[in-house]
């Protein structure tokens, strides 16, 4: 979170260096230049909540209204001025601002402050840094990083630069600014490459499960939301469970059995918030990519949260951002501690979701069939006519996918079956007549409610 920590990968702490490590004193601020009173008060309710998974302890937050931000200092110097000297009174170690700051803005305020000011995206790529254990997600994170860094090189050349200070290498300006920059080019150029491979290798696998014709399905959602526990009480597995922000950052995939037999890939994603960071979406396209290539996608939804209705439309948002629209089955979670009467309005307000508390486990025999039932409204439907003599066909429709009726005429069985898309192709030397899959709504992620095929 300190400025000697951006745009490079720490070393890990170990947990009890981490016990150790003394936690820094925070002032948070944020503004109503973007948003009204309420939208404002709950970002920063949402801002302090990172800054503790930050390794930060909140000591005063500000909540300034304005009408604009101010181009130089963001918040006006007179108030910039009000809060350095607070920050003092408090012995603040951080100001974190609850926006994006320019890079003028960021040095402006470091220098009333006399501190480290970061801003909100600044803040979630520490978090996650912290957080990031696959190869994968290190590369990611420090991309993020870096990209992040790289317009706020000017002014920080005497930091960043290893060049010396005897003849011939004095006045570090402009020259020391583009060796700096080069650096991190150069960087850059080596990250991407080394993630196009990961991502070469990551879309060999998936093409291999494809092939296996075991369907995908990813569940994500805003963080914090339960996915990781619902992914526990789904599979018997033992994902890491904090009620943290962005406890999962790398992605997991668990087997689930759904009724019938049929056995599902789960992955658990990383959570979005509101107001990610370009920088980490960009960063992220490969997992956001693995998660759209799933045939269903599971939204989350922690239905005692203060705004449920705002953290759906938040992820939604990045669903979009990130490419093709995916079927989409809603599941209101935390059943077991949400009040009643809210929980009924959002059910209400999303027709066709799921009530489930992970937690407890409850509700999801009725999860396991609502995923089982979106899957199969997806698969083609055949109709076939097989010879008496190839009974191992009729044996095969039976186990790779759903019989819908089954008639036996002089010539063979006649059969008419729903199948999965990758299995589908095995049986079409049969085939009489082939019905279309359900489609997705061209709208899934995006509308107030659930987008569910057919």
């Amino acid at each position: 979170m300190t400025r000697r920590h951006e745009g490079r990968r720490r070393r890990r702490l170990t947990a009890t260096e981490a016990l150790q490590t003394p936690r820094q004193r925070a002032l948070l601020v944020g503004t109503t230049a973007r948003m009204d009173v309420t939208a404002a008060s709950d970002s920063l309710d949402e801002l302090a909540r990172l800054a503790d998974t930050a390794g930060a302890d909140v000591v005063a937050t500000e909540l300034v209204r304005l009408d604009a931000l101010h181009p130089a200092t963001y918040v006006g110097s007179g108030k910039a001025t009000e809060l350095a000297e607070g920050a003092v009174t408090a012995d603040v170690d951080v100001v974190i601002f609850d926006d994006e700051l320019t890079p003028a803005q960021q040095r402006n305020l470091e220098r009333r402050f006399r501190c480290d000011v970061v801003d909100r995206v600044a803040l979630i790529l520490d978090i996650f840094a912290q957080h990031a254990h696959s190869r994968a997600g290190m590369l990611q994170v420090e991309l993020a990083q870096l990209r992040y860094r790289l317009p706020r090189l000017r002014g920080r050349g005497l930091e960043l630069s290893q060049q010396g200070a005897g003849i011939g290498t004095r006045g570090p300006g402009e020259t020391q600014l583009e060796v700096d920059r080069r650096r991190i080019q150069r960087r850059l150029a080596r990250l991407e490459a080394e993630l196009a491979a990961l991502d070469r290798v990551r879309a060999t696998q998936r093409k291999a499960r494809r092939r296996r014709g075991m369907p995908t399905v990813s569940l994500v959602g805003y963080t914090n939301a339960g996915k990781s526990t619902l992914l526990n009480r789904l599979s018997g597995a033992d994902v890491l469970v904090e009620d943290r922000l962005f406890s999962t950052l790398d992605p997991t995939t668990r087997r689930v059995a759904l009724p019938g037999g049929e056995t599902v890939l789960v992955s658990d994603t990383v959570g979005f918030v509101r107001r990610l960071p370009h920088q980490l979406i960009a960063a992220f396209r490969s997992t956001l990519d693995a998660a759209l290539d799933a045939q269903l996608l599971v939204h989350v939804v922690d239905a005692a949260a203060a705004d449920p209705d705002g953290e759906i439309a938040a992820v939604r948002e990045v669903l979009a951002e990130a490419g093709a629209p995916v079927p989409e089955l809603l599941v209101c979670n935390k059943a077991d501690v949400a009040d009643a009467d809210r929980l009924a309005a959002l059910v209400a307000r999303n027709p066709g979701s799921v009530v489930v508390a992970g937690r407890t486990g409850a509700g999801l025999d009725a999860l396991r069939e609502a995923i089982a039932e979106h899957l199969s409204r997806q698969a083609p439907v055949l109709t076939l006519s097989v010879p008496y003599s190839r009974t191992d066909v009729v044996a095969g429709l039976h186990r790779d996918g759903t019989v819908l009726s089954e008639v036996h005429t002089e010539g063979g069985v006649r059969v008419t079956a729903r199948l999965p898309v990758a299995t589908a192709s095995r049986y079409r030397g049969f085939a009489l007549e082939v019905g279309e899959p359900s489609r997705p709504d061209a709208s899934a992620g995006a509308g107030p409610a659930p987008a569910t095929p057919g």
